[in-house]
């Protein structure tokens, strides 16, 4: 029996309220297509990894991003020839008293060297003076909120006592938040404290001052505020964005990053080793994407955020090759950097009697995390000399050292490589145009099943600015269907850059997945279409077939055989409504309520944005029918999915 989702008069509801009712009835559709699906025939597994999350410092993702810290360029140092004051400022006082200097003969640790001397000739509590800092293009506010404040002090000669840390409105000059630290002694200290804010409205138009009260001098390094983090974590995570992030129902995590791993030059490299331990012991490295990185998004940051989000760690080890375009040669010279990633490797999962697993434990995590992926290297096919993919290349090197250490380990490649030593798994790059990917989507249908297993380890449709616009979640949705079909050989993908802050002055790159401010976040509607995807996956593929759609109406079917129910994707991304029946064959009984879920917009211009964050979002509905064949009316630009219990 052939009956629809809805009568007639329901069409416009369904619809999700396109301009008139009419343009969603089945006259104003293009040509009906049909849609069959042979329930009872599993094509093949859903990769329980299929989607998850890449990540790398650009677009200030860790600072300024997803790291709370508040100060911006908290540590004070020299770097050929360069004083790291930077992005302070000195507050004078009314006596014009206060001046300030890089020192170069004492600094808190072994890292960190050097720090800030500040000398008070005149100073009163009436009549303060110190150093101004604007976070990250603002310091966020929100009512009856407590922060934490920490910093180094060592006394000068004179000591000019405690040491204020306040959070100071930048229109009115109210202080909002106080914190006492000190007074400091003869020696280095990190001295803390909590402040906490009254009954202030929210705001970001916010800075940092640290003051001193009395004349005398004081050295400081590793000035630190902490807003409340994700599960009050300390050196934590932003709430808002690891919300959006857990929405998302991840399954693994990429990092440290892509170019952040090999850096600029050679000498730029991921370091594990200085990102791990006490904050006053990273002494932070240079950024390929043009700042400073803080390292407070550490090695054991980066394990800990996949605990959080019950993630799978995938661990990209550094393998030689610079963005500059030299590389280490395989061999002794690259010996070194083999040995670094195997203790890497044990920092991971070394239990408390390996080295590394004891200095995990010192670190405060003394369980070994689980890992079954680790990539050696980052895009080095960009490395014209061959160095990686030879059969005694670099791949070749690090991949059997790893495998002989830890055999139940699978390694990935990030370019196909020649002779005997394989990888498991092929890490491969997509950014494109929307064109290019409706005409890519069966990229997956036609690869072999003989070889490696692909990951997507990096992939956007490049439109829209800071973030996709609805165009551009067509067209990553259309992608999609393709890798949710082919999830028997694409058993891991990650959408690229996953973060961007939307001042102009902190990005890098044009199209990103979250975007936010030092106050507020969105998604845009890739970030929805991502989730949408990622929330309705059954774990089987299911046979199906397409015939008399547009070319620009895409599909992927799948089931979860044990709640019996199945998930029907559909994108439309042409300007036309697009009828489609399905035919559900070899199923005994299919319920005759589901849900219907729809993010549409009516240009493919549009966009979320901090002013209009969820402008675009989907809908979901129950909807009703009656056997097993369902017919309906898709909108223009939109992406559905029904969702459905079926009795085979």
């Amino acid at each position: 029996m052939t009956t629809r989702l809805l009568p007639r008069a329901g069409w416009a509801l369904l619809c999700l309220a396109l301009p008139i009712a009419a343009a969603c009835s089945p006259a104003a559709a293009a040509g009906e297509a049909t849609l069959t699906i042979q329930y009872g025939r599993a094509l093949h597994a859903v990769s329980p990894t299929l989607y998850g999350l890449m990540t790398e410092a650009i677009n200030h993702s860790y600072d300024g991003g997803l790291y709370a810290e508040l100060i911006r360029d908290r540590v004070f140092f020299r770097r050929e020839h360069h004083k790291f004051i930077k992005i302070w400022s000195l507050d004078q006082n009314a006596e014009d008293g206060m001046s300030w200097a890089i020192d170069d003969d004492s600094g808190p640790s072994t890292a960190l060297p050097y720090s800030l001397r500040l000398t008070a000739a005149q100073a009163t509590p009436g009549d303060p003076g110190g150093i101004d800092n604007p976070g990250y293009w603002g310091v966020p506010v929100w009512p009856h909120t407590t922060y934490h404040a920490s910093i180094y002090l060592k006394a000068g000669r004179h000591n000019p006592g405690p040491v204020s840390m306040e959070i100071v409105n930048a229109a009115s000059g109210k202080v909002l938040a106080r914190a006492t630290l000190g007074p400091a002694g003869a020696h280095w200290r990190r001295y803390a404290a909590t402040m906490r804010t009254g009954d202030v409205p929210e705001s970001e138009n916010n800075f940092i001052r640290i003051t001193v009260q009395h004349p005398g001098s004081v050295l400081m390094n590793l000035p630190s505020l902490f807003p409340p983090t994700y599960h009050g974590q300390p050196n934590g995570d932003r709430i808002d964005l690891m919300r959006k992030l857990a929405a998302l129902h991840p399954k693994f995590l990429r990092f440290p990053g892509g170019n952040f791993l090999e850096g600029q030059t050679l000498a730029d490299w991921y370091d594990w080793k200085i990102t791990v331990g006490p904050l006053v012991d990273r002494p932070t490295h240079r950024s390929p994407w043009g700042y400073e990185s803080s390292d407070g998004m550490g090695l054991l940051e980066f394990l800990q955020w996949c605990q959080d989000l019950h993630m799978q760690p995938v661990l990209a080890v550094y393998a030689g090759y610079a963005l500059d375009g030299k590389h280490i040669s395989p061999g002794p010279q690259l010996r070194p950097y083999v040995k670094d990633a195997l203790e890497e490797i044990q920092y991971v999962t070394g239990s408390t009697s390996t080295h590394w697993g004891a200095v995990r434990a010192r670190d405060g995590h003394p369980a070994p995390f689980p890992l079954h992926y680790v990539e050696i290297g980052n895009e080095d096919f960009f490395d014209k000399s061959g160095s990686y993919s030879g059969p005694h290349g670099r791949f070749a090197q690090f991949a059997r050292a790893i495998r002989k250490a830890y055999p139940g380990l699978k390694v990935i490649a990030t370019m196909p490589v020649k002779g005997p030593v394989q990888p498991d798994v092929i890490d491969e790059h997509f950014y494109k145009s929307p064109r290019a990917f409706f005409k890519d989507a069966h990229h997956f249908d036609h690869v072999s099943r003989k070889g490696p297993k692909i990951f997507v380890g990096e992939w956007a449709t490049i439109q829209g600015t800071p973030t996709p616009d609805f165009g551009a979640a067509l067209s990553d949705a259309a992608w999609m269907t393709g890798l949710e079909r082919n999830s028997d050989v694409v058993i891991m993908a990650s959408y690229a850059p996953l973060f961007v802050n939307v001042n102009p002055l902190a990005s890098q790159w044009p199209t990103n997945l979250i975007g936010y401010d030092a106050l507020h976040s969105f998604g845009s509607p890739s970030y929805y279409a991502q989730r949408m995807f990622s929330r309705y996956l059954g774990n089987q593929v299911v046979a199906s077939t397409l015939t008399g759609a547009g070319p620009l109406c895409f599909e992927s079917v799948t089931r979860d055989a044990a709640t019996q129910t199945l998930y029907v994707k559909i994108v439309n991304a042409a300007a036309r409504p697009q009828a489609l029946t399905l035919h559900i064959e070899e199923a005994a009984e299919v319920a005759h309520a589901g849900t219907l879920v729809t993010l549409r917009a009516n240009s493919t211009h549009a966009h979320n944005s901090l002013a209009h964050p969820e402008r675009i979002v989907p809908h979901a509905r129950r909807v009703h029918w009656f056997g097993h064949t369902v017919h309906h009316v898709f909108p223009a630009y939109s992406i559905s999915v029904l969702e459905m219990h079926v009795r085979p």
